[in-house]
């Protein structure tokens, strides 16, 4: 089994929720135990993923994911899809020039860059990291007022004539989401910086999207008692990655092979996916972007 990279681009605000409250937020999203930044599990990804091949038809559905049910030993194989958690790369934040800057930090691309070259891709060097009060934006960036990058009540330096390193990973991410539009690629450079860690892990935590939720009463026309609630979103625009991998069939009397099956897997991807709760009103909505897809 040979790693892959995926990218999830969100479109829409997005709910990966945990199912139960956490402080005053009365439906968080899922995060990692260890970091707390915000993640897609494995799991629902296989879900919709399998809805989506099912949808057109992959003929190979079945020895990607596993049988649908199981009624005898005879009928139960393991799927030869195997996904891992989706990880945030690229969290959009509120910026008072250029109205968003896409902000990443060093943890951060570490992680994505070791995932990279497990897959076999060449990537740009890690930027030197950005001290406490800086941040390091690129060459051209549109997020700057007199050397500062003020995102949201945050006040961060920036150095003198950005990092080249930085330029690179603003290009290596938006042509992995803007395949083929150099004209958005452009603007998402232009709008991204790398900033310390630290603050990073602010942003993750309160810089996320909280919503105001009721249910009316149908009756009466007004809110339902006790029907008010506050549920967290990942903003539209986040970039995450994740890793993937595909083995041989393990369905008796299908011999496709790895190569066989993870082209028959890129093959169908290339539509919307929704991802998580709250499909009615618009969330999330997704790009699950893989080598070979159309996407």
């Amino acid at each position: 089994m040979k790693a892959k990279i995926y990218h999830l681009h969100v479109l829409s605000a997005l709910h990966c929720g945990i199912g139960q409250s956490t402080g005053t937020i009365d439906l968080p999203i899922a995060r990692a135990r260890a970091t707390q930044l915000p993640i897609v599990p494995g799991s629902s990804l296989r879900g919709v993923l399998r809805q989506q091949l099912t949808f057109t038809k992959n003929t190979k559905v079945c020895t990607l994911f596993g049988p649908k049910s199981i009624v005898s030993d005879q009928d139960s194989f393991a799927g030869a899809l195997s996904i891992c958690d989706a990880q945030l790369l690229v969290l959009p934040v509120r910026c008072l020039a250029g109205i968003v800057c896409y902000v990443t930090a060093p943890f951060i691309l570490s992680r994505y860059k070791r995932d990279l070259l497990r897959a076999g891709a060449e990537t740009p060097d890690i930027p030197d990291k950005p001290v406490e009060t800086e941040a390091i934006v690129t060459t051209n960036s549109d997020n700057t007022i007199e050397k500062k990058l003020i995102l949201e009540d945050i006040d961060l330096h920036t150095r003198d004539g950005g990092n080249a390193e930085v330029d690179k990973w603003a290009k290596h991410v938006a042509r992995k989401i803007y395949s083929g539009d150099e004209e958005s690629v452009s603007d998402f450079v232009k709008r991204f910086a790398l900033i310390p860690d630290s603050i990073m892990d602010y942003l993750s935590m309160y810089g996320t999207e909280i919503r105001t939720r009721i249910a009316v009463d149908p009756e009466k026309g007004t809110v339902r008692e006790g029907a008010l609630w506050y549920e967290e979103n990942l903003p539209a625009e986040s970039v995450m990655w994740g890793v993937y991998a595909i083995s041989g069939s393990n369905k008796p009397k299908d011999e496709s092979s790895e190569n066989d099956l993870n082209k028959a897997f890129a093959s169908d991807l290339n539509g919307l996916l929704q991802l998580g709760g709250m499909a009615g009103v618009g969330r999330g909505l997704t790009r699950f972007l893989v080598e070979g897809s159309s996407s």
